[in-house]
């Protein structure tokens, strides 16, 4: 279960980013995130079914531009290990009417997406780190973004 000490970065796997994506909805956009997850071996498939009934109910629209789409608690057994993935809508993407262009997909065993969520807020949250993520175009910036944070603390 990842901590407060545990960095943001190792958690985003290369093969989990996507700089360059579209959508056509907001589900798509989420099956996108949900990808991102599989591809590294966090989740199984049924868990990107999870990340949909959770925005079914309850939207993870954050504000600034970014989602952060993540499974249900019944969905928990489809969570192998905890990862992140990272998928950029450089055109944006209708989210329940808020125009979306990060989507950050959670895989977190136990409760603990609750750090990552929070670990995530805490960059989201300065503007300019924000508006630098939706502007990234390399892996490299998104690390260096990600990590920024940590050494702050």
């Amino acid at each position: 279960m990842p901590d407060e000490s545990t960095p943001l970065a190792e958690l985003l796997a290369e093969a989990s980013i996507d700089l360059d994506a579209s959508a056509t909805s907001r589900d798509d956009a989420i099956r996108q995130a949900g990808a991102g997850l599989l591809a590294v071996g966090a989740i199984d498939e049924a868990y990107v079914d999870a990340m949909i009934d959770r925005e079914n109910s309850v939207s993870t629209f954050m504000g600034e531009g970014v989602a952060i789409p993540h499974g249900t608690l019944a969905a928990k057994d489809s969570v192998l290990s905890d990862a992140l993935s990272l998928v950029r809508f450089p055109d944006g993407v209708d989210w329940d009417g808020n125009d979306v262009r990060l989507a950050f997909g959670i895989a977190a065993k136990g409760n603990g997406h609750i750090a990552l969520l929070s670990q995530l807020a805490t960059v989201l949250m300065d503007p300019e780190k924000a508006e630098a993520l939706r502007a990234a175009t390399t892996t490299e910036q998104v690390y260096a973004l990600l990590e920024s944070d940590d050494e702050d603390d």
